[in-house]
Order: C-alpha cells, then structure tokens, then sequence
C-alpha cells in the first residue's frame, strides 16, 4: 500500500511540473487561439507575444494581456491570469489552460482566457 501511494504522489507531482506542462502545451498564435476557441476549451496552449496591459492582485491573480501581431480589432488581445506576472513591453512565452466564457461576476465576463499560465520570458 504504501508503494502505491509512492507511486501515485511521483505520477501526481511529474504531471504538475512546469517541464511537463510546457511540453504537452498546442503553441497558437493569438488570432488562432480567438479562431478556434470552441475546440480549444480545456486544452493546454502556449503562445508568444508582447505584455500590452497588466492588472495585478484581482482575485488573487494577474491579468497579462497579450498581442502577436496576429487578428484583427476583436481578435488580436489574449488575456491570460496567473499567479505570476510581467511588465508592458515584455515578450513573454505563456503557457495555460483555454478557458471559455468565465464569468466573474459584476459584469466581468471573458469569452477566451488561458488561466493557471506559467509567463517566461521569450527567448
């Protein structure tokens, strides 16, 4: 018994590791991940792009905005949170979860947000 719970903890703790996170990540741009949210939902995602806004300490998390250069006027901003953050004029390589209409509450509804994201610089 106690080899089993071995076992499970080390499955448990390699499957959370950022190595492994970073790895099973689909890279998109922003303007794909905006296309194809709907089949994206749930999905591990990585996308490189430049901080253009960020908002800090909001339940708990940070709210990264990111441009590639790619979409159009309603296509071409992805907001990720994380407990990490960065500073406008970054580029940054951001690693999470597609997450589809978030509501908030108070009015604050996102169609498109990759949350739990891991933000490194891009090389």
């Amino acid at each position: 018994m106690k080899s089993l719970l071995i076992l499970a903890f080390t499955a448990a703790v390699a499957i959370g590791s950022p190595a492994a996170f970073a790895e099973d990540a689909v890279p998109k741009t922003v303007a794909a991940l905006h296309q194809d949210r709907t089949a994206l939902g749930g999905k591990l995602v990585r996308v490189e792009g430049k901080v253009v806004k960020v908002n800090n300490g909001i339940m708990g998390r940070n709210f990264v905005h990111l441009q590639d250069g790619t979409g159009d006027q309603d296509s071409n901003r992805l907001i990720v949170t994380s407990k990490q953050t960065a500073a406008v004029g970054d580029k940054v390589v951001a690693t999470g979860r597609v997450v589809l209409d978030r509501d908030f509450g108070s009015g604050y509804l996102y169609p498109l947000l990759v949350e739990e994201t891991e933000i490194v610089p891009a090389k």
